[in-house]
Formats: C-alpha cells, sequence, structure tokens
C-alpha cells in the first residue's frame, strides 16, 4: 500500500473518525487497484483507474470504489500530493425500496422465540430493541450500561462519531430488563453470547435471520418505515436514524408513495380500471 493511501486512511481514521468498518472498505477499494495496476495510485493517470473500474458489473459495488477514489482523489488535492484533482461521475442506480417488514411479521417472528432461558430472552429483547430504536447493528452492540438513561437511548459513537438521543419503547425497556436479570453473567456490554463475551455481528444476523428471515439492518428500515407511514417529518426520522444528510432519509419517501399506490389499488371503486392501465 503506498504512503499516500496510508496518510489518507489515518485522515479519515484521526480527523474524519469514521467507522473501522468504512475505513477498512475505503483501504481495501484503494489498495485492490494499486495491486492491480502494480503502481501508486496518485501515479495513476484517468485513464488507468477507468480501466480497472470498468471491469466492475454490480454498481453497487462500483460506486462504492467511485466513491473511495473521490475521497482519495480530494484528499490528495487538498493535501498536495497530486497538483490536479479527477472526479468520477457515480454509477446510476435503479431506485429500490429497502427490505422492511410490517409490525403483524416483526411480532409474529418475536413469539416464536422459546424465552425459558435468558438466551431466548435476550434474542427477544434483541430483535424489539433493533426494531423500537432503529439502531445500526455496529451501534447497538456498542451500547453499555450507562448509555440507557430511563427511557432514553444514549448512541455515543455513531456513524461519523455523531451523538445522537433515541428514546426507548416501554416494551423494549421491559423485555431488555427481563434478559438482563436473566443472564447469569453482567457486564458492561449489553449483549452477550453463550460464553458471556461480547456478542459479534455475526451472531446478531444468525438470530434475525432465524426468526425473522432477514438481516438485521432489515429491522432498521422497518423503524424508519413505521415511522414515515405513521406520519412522522422526514426531518425527525433523519434525526432519530443518524443521517448526516436528509437525502439518504428520502428514500423512505418511495415506501410511502408505493403504500399509497397499493392502498388505492386496494380499495378505491376504479382499482380494476387502474390495474389494467398500469400494465
Amino acid at each position: 500500500m503506498s504512503s499516500a493511501v496510508e496518510a489518507f486512511c489515518e485522515y479519515i481514521t484521526i480527523v474524519k473518525s469514521l467507522s473501522p468498518n468504512t475505513i477498512e472498505a475505503y483501504r481495501h477499494d484503494l489498495d485492490e487497484i494499486e495491486r492491480l495496476t502494480q503502481r501508486p495510485l496518485v501515479e495513476l493517470d484517468t485513464a488507468m483507474i477507468v480501466n480497472v473500474l470498468m471491469k466492475i458489473e454490480n454498481k453497487r459495488t462500483l460506486n462504492r470504489k467511485l466513491s473511495s477514489v473521490n475521497s482519495f482523489l480530494d484528499f490528495c488535492y487538498k493535501s498536495h500530493f497530486d497538483a490536479k484533482l479527477s472526479k468520477f461521475r457515480l454509477s446510476k442506480l435503479p431506485q429500490t425500496l429497502p427490505k422492511y417488514l410490517p409490525f403483524e411479521s416483526i411480532m409474529g417472528g418475536l413469539n416464536s422465540i422459546d424465552k425459558s432461558d435468558w438466551l431466548g430472552l435476550r434474542d427477544y429483547a434483541l430483535i424489539l430493541f433493533l426494531y423500537a430504536t432503529g439502531t445500526r447493528i455496529s451501534e447497538c452492540l456498542g451500547i453499555h450500561e450507562e448509555d440507557i438513561e430511563g427511557e432514553w437511548l444514549r448512541v455515543r459513537h455513531g456513524k461519523g462519531d455523531k451523538e445522537r438521543y433515541i428514546p426507548i419503547a416501554h416494551e423494549a425497556l421491559k423485555a431488555l430488563r427481563a434478559y438482563r436479570d436473566a443472564c447469569p453473567y453482567v457486564k458492561r456490554s449489553l449483549w452477550l453470547n453463550y460464553r458471556f463475551e461480547p456478542l459479534s455481528r455475526i451472531s446478531v444476523f444468525k438470530i434475525t435471520q432465524k426468526y425473522l428471515g432477514v438481516s438485521p439492518h432489515a429491522l432498521r428500515h422497518s423503524y424508519a418505515t413505521g415511522l414515515i407511514l405513521g406520519g412522522a417529518d422526514l426531518r425527525v426520522v433523519q434525526e432519530l436514524l443518524g443521517h448526516a444528510s436528509l437525502v439518504t432519509t428520502q428514500i423512505y419517501t418511495h415506501v410511502q408513495k408505493y403504500n399509497l399506490q397499493e392502498t388505492v389499488l386496494k380499495y378505491h371503486p376504479m382499482a380494476d380500471a387502474m390495474r389494467e392501465e398500469k400494465v
């Protein structure tokens, strides 16, 4: 890895305070380009970089790598590693609705959990907590006892190291207390595995897959979607989710439009005619 890439990674770690996963993604993308070209990125011209990136067919992967390169080039320009500043346009992605579960499906999955031991109580509390707070999985796993302040959750290490407060539903707090009371060994970390060690991301993924058939992130989408469909203000949802930009939150307005369309097609007297015209 070139010294410029190392300096960039140090910059986004110390100055930008990005999450370890984001830093690793940047590091991987930039290192991959240098390995494929066998030259430092600062020595590559636009044609060389495009030649590497054009082989990527998945648009989401391409956009991530383009974003990594753009951030790196911007850093090099401002840090005088390079006198010129080149930018690459992001690939246009098809609009897709975020995957989410309706309240009834989530409650159905929760009711299937055997809560006769502390591990079952943990699974129940964890799923309910993720749905009740809309936290990212990294934020949820980073929570300590002192971060629960009455009926509020203090997220101290959100994305970009931003702090925010989220109200917690009474049922989620009740489930959390039941799990912590039943756990034979209490540590500062809120979520523990069967060895009484901090729960891993993989373990959480397996838990949500087992009972709901989705990833933990789908519960975050479900939280946001429920708020939007219930009439919540978009800027309030942005604050609760910890989005830096309202643009990121606006994806949920598509869910709202989809829900309105489905409602009209289901209940309007002219629904049959509208379906035929749509086809």
